[in-house]
């Protein structure tokens, strides 16, 4: 094999060619590991979720960010509680302050129809 064709003798090399392409396919596959862009994963919550059961949500978010996924957060709203968009905000919000340490806020907490969501990114 040659090693460094522009050098002044050409520089080559003798090797096992089949365990030289075993290595060369070993260090792809761990390059695409480490160069993984994470999916987007979701995480439901409703206007009425109790604090045990939000805690239980965090959990599988910092699960998600350490897996460095991207996390869409969404909180249904159902009937009148829709009118009750500030006490959403607040859970919301109160979810991102559980995970500040391994995420960022992507896109604030906004209200589309009969849900409010935000998306979480992991931090670099």
């Amino acid at each position: 094999m040659e090693v460094a064709p522009k050098a002044n003798p050409p520089v080559c090399k003798i090797l096992d060619f089949g365990k030289y392409l075993y290595r060369q396919n070993k260090l792809e596959t761990k390059h695409k590991k480490q160069q993984k862009q994470g999916e987007m994963k979701g995480i439901r919550l409703s206007f009425r979720i109790d604090k045990h059961d939000l805690e239980t949500k965090i959990k599988q978010a910092r699960k998600f960010l350490e897996q460095r996924s991207i996390v869409k957060v969404a909180l249904l709203f159902r009937g009148r509680e829709a009118s009750h968009s500030d006490i959403a905000k607040e859970k919301l919000d109160f979810f991102f302050d559980s995970l500040k340490d391994i995420a960022q806020l992507d896109q604030v907490p906004k209200k589309q129809g009969s849900a409010m969501f935000m998306i979480l990114t992991p931090l670099k």
